[in-house]
């Protein structure tokens, strides 16, 4: 019978306050990093967010319109990383084809998928409300 989980069995809980939160900061940075030189759709994504921000901040829509349009985009970001996450604890564990492991990779994609058709549609509801 195995042992009840205790807080103090884990060595990444010790840290708390300033000290957690400047781990937290160094380990999101990485990740980001990783993601950038590892994940070409991460790149992609990224080049995405970078050209269209300036567009929406361009655009003459109110400020919630272009924080909701530039947001969508972050979200595509936020989404990407999840998936490669995913990716990557699959790929830990084997890289031999398995149906399990196919299907996780695939869930992953399909959420990125949703996420830039849900960015398409508020860009594209924005733009068409400013044509009319």
């Amino acid at each position: 019978m195995s042992q009840p989980y205790d807080i103090k069995q884990n060595p990444h809980k010790g840290n708390r306050g300033l000290t957690r939160a400047i781990h937290a900061a160094k380990n999101s940075w990485n990740g980001l990093i990783f993601a950038y030189q590892e994940e070409s759709a991460f790149r992609q994504e990224l080049v995405l967010l970078v050209l269209l921000t300036p567009v929406a901040l361009l655009l003459p829509v109110s400020v919630l319109e272009k924080a909701l349009m530039i947001s969508a985009l972050l979200m595509v970001l936020a989404i990407e990383l999840l998936n490669s996450s995913v990716e990557a604890a699959i790929d830990r564990i084997s890289f031999e084809h398995h149906d399990l492991s196919k299907r996780a990779k695939d869930f992953g994609s399909a959420a990125v998928m949703l996420a830039l058709l849900i960015a398409f549609i508020i860009w594209a509801a924005v733009i068409f409300q400013l044509l009319q």
